[in-house]
């Protein structure tokens, strides 16, 4: 195995095309064909499957090139470390459930450490999908919550991803609500008093067990549900129709706008949110950082 064997396997992943991947790396197809099948054969996998629609990555492939990216991004570190030099993109992931912290500590991150040239990814996506993406190195971190009711079932996926959870603070369970809805003049409020209104979670595709549910509560009947993908379209239904959705209060009026607050919930219940990170790979430096910014902006949200 060699870095540019692995250059080769991570160009043709992204640009999904093997003529395009020799263009931009100004080799000869063949000679790119064959570096890869040598590598296939080195390690006894199948990274690619060819097809006359294109290629597409095995399982085992893109587990491979979890790995590849990260031995090529501590392989540019050095080089930058000792000739000053970067040839190569920062790059970065974060995989998280619908937090504004996330979003600002992953901003802040950009505008400090994304240099002249870089390519970093928030992907806001399913619980499941977020311990997924870390396992496979397809993510730096993964940002998620753990309570009573979901605890056992969700750190058993961990311990069996190779992942550990780390606690960024403990929350009381709020509801968001349009600041003209119904409930905004109350100062907390009761499960009874958000009987009447439509309920919005987040979609969890083919994971949509409780366990790996968003949002705390959920088995709890409710006669209205709303379902969404992102955020956006949340926070639009929750004015629209005066729904409400449960969840940390933590909330951005930067990123989301003074029209959404944050009401306590009277149950006894709560949320402790944190990140994952692989057992046995090292942190990277930007991962380091983002962590501290994630810090710093919990404290800033709970102080609020």
């Amino acid at each position: 195995m060699t870095l540019k064997q692995l250059r080769y396997v991570v160009e043709v992943a992204e640009t999904g095309n093997i003529t395009e991947a020799a263009k931009k790396l100004f080799i000869a197809q063949p000679s790119l064909t064959s570096a890869i099948r040598e590598l296939e054969n080195e390690y006894n996998i199948t990274i690619f499957t060819r097809s006359n629609k294109g290629i597409e990555i095995t399982p085992e492939g893109d587990e491979f090139l979890g790995y590849a990216r990260q031995v090529l991004d501590q392989a540019n570190l050095i080089e930058e470390k000792y000739t000053g030099v970067s040839h190569s993109k920062q790059r970065f992931c974060v995989s998280a459930q619908h937090y504004s912290f996330v979003v600002e500590a992953f901003v802040e991150l950009l505008e400090k450490y994304g240099g002249e040239k870089y390519e970093f990814h928030m992907r806001e996506t399913q619980t499941y999908d977020i311990i997924e993406d870390v396992a496979k190195l397809r993510s730096e971190i993964g940002i998620l919550y753990i309570n009573k009711f979901n605890e056992t079932v969700i750190k058993k996926t961990l311990r069996d991803n190779g992942l550990n959870f780390h606690l960024l603070f403990k929350a009381k369970p709020h509801v968001f609500i349009g600041k003209n809805s119904p409930l905004a003049k109350k100062k907390s409020l009761s499960l009874e008093d958000l009987k009447e209104y439509p309920r919005l979670s987040y979609e969890q595709g083919s994971h949509n067990s409780f366990y790996f549910s968003e949002e705390i509560l959920s088995t709890i009947d409710s006669d209205k549900e709303i379902i969404v993908r992102d955020r956006a379209t949340l926070f639009n239904l929750l004015i629209g129709l005066n729904g409400y959705t449960i969840c940390s209060g933590v909330i951005s009026e930067e990123l989301n706008g003074a029209n959404i607050i944050a009401k306590p919930l009277k149950v006894d219940d709560y949320m402790e949110i944190g990140y994952i990170l692989p057992s046995s790979i090292p942190q990277s430096q930007l991962t380091k950082n983002y962590i501290e910014m994630l810090v710093k902006y919990t404290a800033e949200g709970k102080n609020n």
